[in-house]
């Protein structure tokens, strides 16, 4: 088969799409070539968490990656079989441990056989999910569709230094059960995680009360505030995660702490966004919607979730999801939600 052409600067343009292009083509075994990577943002080309990314893909597989190396704009893929075992990733500097991590877990779901992954490198870091929304909101998800996948957080770890870490044991699941959450059902709690390390207790404190007076009137809130120490959390940083928990499923929202942004906008901002979702009757959040997609096209069966908006990152996942896999994605507005149909081809 022909080695597949993808631009890397389709739609979003960002490390997203390197990382899913790759998951893809270690789980068809389809030889890929991704170019312009990155190419509309400021510093293009690969960035480390996308590097380390793209080698752990490899690795899985026993894949041969041609050209990778920081700064690259192109690089040449070819999987192998996907194995199981033990694998340990460094991303050497704060880039995120959780997007490193979407590109792995859909192909470690797939190994002959359990696999351990240890990532090292930043777990609460700008522009990515922190671990706790990963663990809080993600991955129960993916249990209800089956997975089984054992989450441990073993220390923190902020930008600029990283050093955080974190472990995650998987049972090969294939195939998933597809994901039925077009309808949330009613609110029974929000629960939330807000902590901080080497920083003051207050602001741990005050984040979580600015999100707990904007969501009070829906249900009944309790977020767990905590100040971690030496053993638990490598430099300064600190977040606030909101789960809330539905009838069919839950939704979830995130920041982390920044230089320069008061606690209380942070909590305000957490807040507004969880409401927002769940003003709408959403299914499932914004963001967990566009990490959800690609195990919706590797499930048995047609999948239906809906979200209050579709973010271009949704979208372009949708796009290359398509390039490999024979399923479709029909996309509908309904009242104020946006409905996604995973149809498969028979």
């Amino acid at each position: 088969m022909r080695e597949l052409i993808i631009d890397g600067a389709y739609g979003e343009g960002g490390g997203q799409l390197a990382r899913l292009a790759m998951a893809l083509s270690a789980l068809t075994g389809r030889a890929i070539r991704l170019t312009h990577i990155r190419a509309r943002r400021a510093k293009p080309g690969l960035a480390a968490q996308h590097l380390t990314a793209l080698r752990a893909v490899a690795s899985l597989c026993g894949g041969v990656l041609e050209g990778a190396a920081l700064g690259a704009g192109e690089v040449g893929f070819r999987p192998g079989p996907i194995r199981g075992g033990h694998h340990r990733f460094e991303v050497g500097t704060a880039g995120s441990v959780t997007l490193v991590l979407q590109a792995v877990l859909p192909v470690a779901l797939c190994a002959d056989g359990p696999s351990r992954l240890t990532l090292v490198g930043g777990t609460d870091v700008k522009q990515a999910p922190p671990v706790d929304y990963l663990r809080m909101v993600f991955l129960p998800w993916l249990e209800q569709m089956g997975a089984r996948i054992r989450i441990v957080s073993v220390r923190h770890g902020y930008y600029p230094r990283g050093g955080g870490e974190l472990t995650l044991d998987i049972t090969p699941t294939r195939p998933l059960r597809p994901l039925r959450a077009e309808v949330r059902g009613a609110v029974r709690q929000i629960g939330g995680r807000a902590h901080v390390a080497h920083l003051p207790a207050h602001i741990a404190q005050r984040m979580a009360s600015a999100a707990r007076r904007l969501l009070a009137d829906l249900a009944p809130v309790g977020i767990d505030v905590e100040v971690l120490g030496e053993a638990e959390a490598v430099g300064m940083g600190g977040a606030l995660v909101l789960a809330a928990h539905a009838e069919h499923g839950r939704l979830g929202a995130a920041v982390v702490a920044q230089r320069g942004v008061t606690a209380e906008q942070l909590g305000e901002e957490a807040g507004q966004g969880l409401r927002a979702d769940l003003a709408s009757g959403a299914g499932v959040d914004v963001h967990a919607a566009d990490q959800l997609l690609i195990y919706t096209a590797l499930a048995q069966g047609e999948s239906r979730l809906t979200v209050r908006e579709l973010s271009l990152h949704a979208q372009t996942a949708m796009w290359l999801i398509e390039q490999f896999l024979p399923v479709r994605f029909q996309v509908r507005r309904h009242d104020d939600r946006v409905c996604i149909d995973v149809l498969h081809a028979s």
